[in-house]
């Protein structure tokens, strides 16, 4: 019974996220004592537990779906790793931005693609499992490329701790994500692990309200005052991310569901792991972190609408064949 109501609880909260999130970012601003203990290793131990719930969902099949299809994958994360990175730093310099905001942006262009880019993939009827298969390429090589794109980007205005960057995303997301692995291959198939997984969309969309919300609990008076800027970078930074990752898929003759997969998959970064890096190694330019949790509340928001824009789409084409016939 109590398996059943979370279940059901999982998928609503899945369906609604991105109101669910904007609701937990606009709590945390007028109230920031609700989210007042989202911070260090609080905030590291949440996003573990949102990456290892990705763990847990993948099975030995997805990662011979890395071995099956190398060269769109490789395509997908190659556009993610220089499309992203290069939009943000060009961002920086064409608006002006705050040294400590542009830092921010870039920092998520650098991270690899989202948890919540898989559900977005799925809502809009794309390749789920190309979409499984960019996510874990992309978040495998995390630990060297992040370091080193920022090191590149950022390094000449900013100390960047490197090697301090891989050691942090080496525990936040590849020890997790190896653990819910593991723990899928231990006893995956069985039902209690199959009701449980039902639970976990629901627990890492509450994770990420977390992490959103902590952040702007400890920043939200800055955010206030800078926000207008940090809001326009954000929106621009996602926005691009999508057209130009949909010309990738048709530039390579991906099939349609490829193409809406591969918009999603470089439009949406992983955030959470932005604002969890920037708190830890940006501490004292606060603005970092907005940057990061502003792109966790919005990248939510827009793969929701962009994934109905794709549906409305399907359906006005099949309106229009059935006119015709």
């Amino acid at each position: 019974m109590v398996l059943r109501f979370l279940s059901v609880a999982s998928a609503w909260l899945a369906k609604w996220t991105p109101a669910v999130v904007t609701a937990a970012a606009v709590a945390a601003y007028f109230k920031p004592e609700l989210f007042g203990w989202v911070r260090g290793n609080a905030q590291t131990s949440v996003l573990g537990v949102i990456m290892l719930t990705m763990g847990m969902t993948l099975k030995s099949e997805d990662f011979k779906i890395l071995a099956s299809r190398p060269l769109d994958i490789a395509i997908g994360s190659l556009a993610q790793y220089t499309l992203m990175p290069l939009i943000a730093w060009t961002l920086v310099h064409a608006l002006g931005l705050p040294r400590a905001v542009g830092i921010g942006l870039v920092l998520v262009g650098c991270c690899p693609g989202g948890v919540s880019s898989n559900i977005m993939t799925f809502l809009c009827k794309g390749d789920v499992a190309f979409s499984v298969g960019m996510t874990t390429l992309s978040t495998l090589v995390a630990p060297v490329a992040t370091p080193v794109l920022m090191l590149w980007l950022a390094g000449e205005s900013v100390d960047v701790d490197a090697v301090g960057m891989f050691m942090s995303m080496l525990l936040v997301t590849i020890v997790p994500i190896a653990v819910g692995f593991s723990l899928n291959a231990a006893f995956g198939g069985s039902r209690g692990y199959d009701e449980a997984l039902k639970v976990m969309p629901g627990v890492a969309v509450a994770g990420l309200c977390c992490i959103v919300g902590g952040v702007v609990s400890a920043h939200g008076a800055v955010m206030a005052k800078t926000g207008a800027a940090i809001f326009a970078a954000v929106f621009l930074h996602n926005a691009i991310g999508y057209v130009l990752g949909y010309a990738v898929g048709v530039a390579t003759r991906f099939s349609r569901p490829k193409r809406r997969t591969i918009s999603i998959e470089v439009g949406m970064q992983n955030a959470g792991l932005a604002t969890v890096l920037a708190g830890r190694h940006f501490p004292a330019m606060p603005e970092v972190a907005l940057a990061s949790a502003v792109s966790c509340v919005w990248h939510s928001i827009s793969g929701a609408l962009l994934a109905g824009l794709f549906n409305a789409a399907d359906s006005l084409l099949a309106r229009l064949r059935g006119a015709k016939s």
